[in-house]
């Protein structure tokens, strides 16, 4: 767990909480807001895992303790006034109590961006990867395990190269969009974000790049 702060410079409010803004530290979705007193941010940075206060019951409330969806802190930053966090987490099950991957709907496609769907599919694969719909494909995907998707990344990888033999514009853009498609479902699997692989192509690309 990394801290980008110091703990003691949270400014709680006259409640004594703090809100706590907790993304999943893949997919980087807002998966819910839920607010932390000094008793649950120190044991949440004792545990590693979030703790926070619960309003309703009046108590400290570790997530996931009954339901065993538990999120493994990443990282916890702190704005610039020192009375916010963002808490990045690995999510054992969904963070919502309807079951749902986050208690926000997914965003929609910016049509504007040319390459929002990345973003959108990588929401959407990590919301399947949790809630595990029984008539999602890409839940048998996950099921199947990390040696079926990549038997699925290597047998669409193929198809991209036959399809470029054949010259065939159609073939090879329904092909590369299975590709990469099977390819962010392999990412999420091995716990790598997006960002991860762009910040790599962006080191790269230098002066002697």
């Amino acid at each position: 767990m990394s801290l980008s702060f110091d703990p003691a410079q949270v400014r709680f409010d006259v409640d004594g909480l703090v809100p706590a803004i907790v993304q999943d530290a893949v997919s980087k979705e807002v998966l819910t807001l839920a607010y932390m007193n000094k008793a649950s941010l120190n044991k949440t940075l004792e545990t590693g895992e979030t703790w926070f206060w619960s309003r309703s019951r009046q108590e400290l409330w570790h997530k996931g303790a009954t339901s065993g969806n538990t999120q493994r802190i990443v990282s916890i930053a702190c704005d610039c006034d020192g009375d916010a966090l963002v808490v990045r987490v690995i999510p054992a099950g969904p963070a919502c109590h309807t079951g749902a991957y986050s208690c926000f709907k997914p965003a929609q496609t910016d049509s504007g961006d040319r390459f929002a769907i990345l973003n959108t599919l990588e929401a959407v694969i990590a919301q399947r990867e949790t809630e595990r719909p029984t008539d999602s494909y890409t839940t048998s995907l996950f099921t199947g395990g990390v040696d079926r998707i990549l038997k699925k990344v290597g047998e669409e990888a193929t198809e991209v190269v036959i399809a470029a033999k054949n010259r065939s514009a159609d073939e090879l853009r329904w092909e590369s969009a299975d590709l990469l498609f099977h390819w962010l479902v392999l990412l999420r699997e091995q716990g790598l974000s997006l960002d991860e692989i762009l910040q790599e192509l962006a080191q790269r690309h230098g002066p002697k790049g």
